[in-house]
């Protein structure tokens, strides 16, 4: 998964909420970012959608004490820990969280409205009951952390022997790009002091309250899925034949197994501290 996933702002600006280091209206307004606005429906006691800063506030007191990502992908349930009903639901949006301590689970259901040119996105988080039980393949931060070291060379490597580069000059500026900033966006997010370190471009990477070495796994994470879809939208590269393509493609695959793989445990992270203590 290239850009950030919903799931993902939502957890970890809840988390930063029942942490009590964020109020609810600026987490409401972090989950939003740009969408035109989000509801919750089904949450237990209402009987109509409600607000976010509403349904935060909700879980909270139905005993939600830190909330949890899934990325879950055909034959990869990342995160999920059933039932089948709710795994499903999830596996079509290819993303859920988890309310740790309530039993429930909320997965989101984009709409786009409005006429070509100012298109806006409404979001609906179906609550739903979830099964108490370890999340399906999350690693630690420090698992995470190895396995996107090893990524890395491997993506690199790949790109490089497929020649996808050459497919056009727009691709072969990002890969530069990608190599050039890499090791210096690892080296300024280790050096950071909270979770709220910003990326690149400006924007949050996670919320108040998570470690800087989440910030550090989260944004390789998304470095590396970013070569992954380089790699799958420009076409053939030197990858010519069409063994050469099914080649390019089973080696790729485990590179974004493990980015999606470090998304999670990097947006779980605080979740996982306070499990600990």
């Amino acid at each position: 998964m290239l850009s950030e996933p919903r799931a993902g702002r939502l957890a970890a600006w809840g988390n930063a909420l029942i942490a009590h280091m964020v109020s609810p209206d600026d987490a409401a307004i972090a989950i939003v970012g740009e969408d035109a606005v989000h509801r919750v429906e089904g949450l237990p006691g209402e009987t109509a959608p409600v607000g976010l800063t509403l349904a935060l506030g909700r879980l909270r007191a139905l005993g939600a004490s830190g909330l949890r990502v899934a990325l879950p992908a055909p034959g990869h349930p990342l995160g999920l820990s059933g039932p089948p009903e709710f795994n499903a639901r999830a596996l079509e949006a290819e993303e859920a969280v988890i309310c740790e301590g309530a039993a429930l689970g909320l997965v989101p259901e984009v709409y786009e409205a409005g006429p070509e040119g100012d298109v806006h996105v409404e979001v609906v988080w179906h609550c739903l009951p979830v099964r108490e039980a370890p999340p399906a393949d999350v690693p630690s931060l420090g698992e995470a952390e190895r396995e996107l070291a090893e990524a890395l060379r491997d993506a690199t490597e790949v790109l490089t022997r497929l020649d996808v580069a050459g497919s056009g000059p727009v691709a072969e500026a990002a890969v530069a790009a990608y190599r050039a900033r890499v090791d210096g966006a690892a080296r300024s997010a280790s050096m950071r002091g909270c979770g709220r370190a910003t990326g690149g471009r400006g924007r949050e990477v996670l919320a108040p309250g998570y470690p800087p070495r989440a910030v550090r796994v989260l944004e390789l994470a998304q470095r590396v899925g970013m070569l992954v879809s380089l790699a799958s939208e420009n076409g053939h590269g030197g990858a010519v034949s069409a063994s050469e393509m099914v080649a390019r493609g089973e080696a790729l695959r485990p590179v974004e197994r493990v980015a999606r793989r470090a998304q999670v445990a990097a947006y779980n992270s605080v979740v996982v501290e306070r499990g600990m203590r």
